[in-house]
């Protein structure tokens, strides 16, 4: 029944008002403060104002009854009514009035009540349907940034509290497979029995999802973790009859917990939608963030992994060097005849016994280099060096070994005063190698042939396998070639004869044996210069290995020496500095003029000013034009200097651009 307010004193209005309006409730009243109590306890539809009445202030009581839903309606008699009254009227009737335009009055008036109480709560839903809306794409952004499981979890809790408004949530997670949480976000805090309570029931949630899963939580397993906003009271039981929502995450078709929310104020079905969007949304980033970790821990353990073999290659190939030098030392004493003659026979097998100890130690050797390698700890002392001396060593070197199958070594010079810069004992290294495989696999009798060039990388045609090697090479090269008349190598298997301990199989294989690191050894090397190494083969018909140095000039000077830093830092765990200005010179004048905007925001934050947990800084790159790196690498000095206990030694390296032309000063000092 529609509620009426009839503010008058005038008795005749009144009865005749409430007999038109017998169907309605009506309440009359001529009394300020009392209106306001009606309006507030009575909750009428419509207000009728007489406005002849001489005890009321109206321009008081609409100010009033603006927060009330009502529709006002004016009786206009004898008395004048002020304009700023009549604008806050939704209608108005004249006096003497007939029934039937007072009752149409008020079915129209009460229409148009019911049409915006409709409309408030359409715009109600509607501001809370598009707040929802919000919250679910500023959780989404947030979900697909982390890959943090407990990260995850709080942001979908945070979201679904944030369009829910719940007055507790429990949710289910796991930090490994056997050590269940319960994270309760709670209004107030939860008594221990309805903490109890609610392990129970996360327990039986739980089973009632996983009936057929091999692992099972109990309820001493469950560990909590309560977040309450406030303390002044404690929920019990009675939490458990609010109105809740429940939807379980699962990730890879299991079962990974779930979250269940209780609020006082019942849920909608959009409440409800919104809740499992959210939750829905978690399951894949959390995927993800499962399979990261698990990588991440894999990575670890094959970190460690990694570093045991180093360590137990290294060992043992130490422990085996000093028997191995004594059995040599005494072969060599006995061939030497010193302690007597010795039969054929005997000299036989001692030669034979000679050679095993030789290829061992090369096998030993080659597994430190590989281990020293891999650890970064390999040194390489890089000078100014022509190729042909390290060529024509090798060749002599291997003379003896060829001898042995008839096999003839050439070099075919064509680099006549063409320098390098290189470490010549890895360059042999290299070479010595190369020739090495070419004598294990070349038939009797047979010719292995050397030769070096001068070729530019856009001339260079390689296999498929290799072009990404090659395509990080720019301007000239020195290339050698070592050339065999072997048994070749089939097509898919050219890139595999660099990877570590790999020989492609086959009867010769197998017979000449060896450590499978000779051509992974020489890889390493030759890109630890900046170079590249491939080969081509025809099966029958032998195999051409090339490997390729940058000529000596400053810009490779420069890229040595930064490389051998880098490494440097690497091997020694310490900290390296790379400040890298990328900028028009404008604005690098600009930040120049600038001063104390520029230490701020290039100096001050990078790891030299900045990191206080670095005790030493072994590398600074500095990249720029010439007038900002010169005064960048000014101030690093002046850093450095004054913070020496902090940074002790410091190897300092920068480039710049001259004339819009990218090059690379070789500055760099201690």
């Amino acid at each position: 029944m529609a509620k009426v307010l009839l503010v008058s004193d005038n008795k005749s209005y009144i009865d005749e008002i409430k007999s038109i309006l017998s169907l309605y409730e009506v309440v009359v009243s001529s009394d300020e403060v009392l209106i306001i109590d009606i309006l507030k306890v009575e909750n009428p539809d419509i207000v009728i104002f007489d406005c002849d009445i001489d005890t009321i202030d109206f321009k008081y009581i609409y100010r009033q009854i603006k927060e009330f839903s009502v529709i006002s309606i004016l009786l206009l008699n004898k008395k004048t009514v002020t304009k700023d009254i009549l604008s806050h009227a939704n209608m108005f009737i004249s006096v003497p009035f007939t029934p039937t335009v007072l009752k149409s009055s008020i079915n129209s008036c009460l229409k148009t009540k019911k049409s915006l109480v409709k409309l408030s709560k359409s715009n109600q839903e509607l501001a809370s349907s598009l707040y929802q809306l919000n919250v679910l794409y500023s959780t989404s952004s947030q979900l697909a940034g982390s890959l943090d499981k407990e990260q995850l979890i709080n942001i979908m809790n945070d979201g679904i509290e944030k369009s829910l408004n719940y007055n507790m949530s429990c949710t289910l997670t796991f930090n490994n497979e056997k050590e269940p949480v319960l994270l309760l976000d709670s209004t107030y805090s939860p008594t221990e029995r309805l903490v109890e309570s609610l392990k129970l029931r996360a327990v039986m949630n739980y089973k009632s999802r996983n009936s057929s899963n091999n692992f099972e939580i109990n309820i001493q397993d469950i560990k909590v973790e309560k977040k309450v906003k406030y303390s002044i009271t404690e929920y019990d039981f009675e939490v458990l009859n609010f109105d809740n929502l429940l939807s379980f995450i699962d990730v890879n078709d299991e079962c990974h917990g779930f979250t269940e929310i209780f609020r006082e104020k019942e849920f909608t079905l959009e409440d409800s939608t919104c809740f499992q969007t959210i939750v829905q949304q978690v399951a894949m980033p959390l995927k993800s963030a499962i399979l990261y970790q698990e990588i991440a821990a894999t990575n670890k353990k094959l970190e460690n992994l990694e570093k045991l073999k180093s360590e137990f290659i290294s060992i043992v190939s130490h422990e085996l060097r000093t028997p191995l030098t004594t059995i040599k030392n005494s072969l060599d004493i006995l061939t030497s005849g010193k302690i007597g003659e010795l039969s054929e026979n005997a000299f036989k097998f001692i030669g034979m016994a000679k050679r095993n100890v030789v290829r061992l130690s090369g096998i030993i050797n080659d597994l430190l280099d590989m281990s020293k390698i891999e650890a970064g700890k390999l040194d390489f002392k890089y000078s100014l060096t022509h190729v042909d001396p390290v060529i024509e060593y090798v060749k002599n070197n291997l003379a003896g070994v060829a001898k042995e199958k008839n096999i003839k070594i050439e070099y075919l010079q064509k680099t006549k005063d063409t320098n390098v810069y290189a470490d010549t004992n890895r360059l042999e290294q290299v070479l010595t190698n190369l020739v090495s495989n070419a004598i294990k696999f070349s038939p009797e009798k047979g010719k292995i042939k050397i030769s070096s060039d001068v070729i530019d990388a856009s001339n260079i045609v390689v296999e498929e396998c290799f072009q990404p090697d090659i395509d990080r090479l720019s301007g000239e090269y020195l290339r050698v070639c070592v050339e065999d008349e072997g048994i070749g190598i089939e097509k898919e298997n050219l890139k595999q004869v660099f990877d570590k301990f790999e020989q492609i199989e086959n009867s010769l294989s197998r017979e000449v044996g060896g450590s499978g690191l000779g051509l992974a050894i020489a890889k390493q090397l030759v890109e630890a210069h900046n170079g590249a190494i491939w080969c081509e083969s025809v099966i029958n018909s032998g195999s051409k290995f090339y490997f390729t140095i940058p000529l000596a000039n400053e810009r490779n000077k420069f890229l040595l020496a930064k490389r051998q830093l880098l490494q440097k830092a690497k091997s020694t765990s310490s900290t390296v500095l790379t400040v890298n200005i990328k900028a028009k010179t404008p604005l690098m004048d600009s930040l120049m003029k600038e001063k104390k905007l520029f230490n701020e925001v290039y100096l001050s934050n990078s790891l030299l000013a900045k990191n206080e947990n670095d005790s030493t800084l072994s590398l600074a790159i500095i990249d720029g034009n010439k007038t900002f790196a010169e005064f960048l690498h000014k101030r690093v000095i002046e850093t450095i200097s004054q913070n020496k206990e902090k940074y002790k030694n410091c190897d300092i390296i920068y480039t710049y651009e001259i004339e819009g032309v990218a090059d690379e000063k070789n500055s760099y000092s201690r």
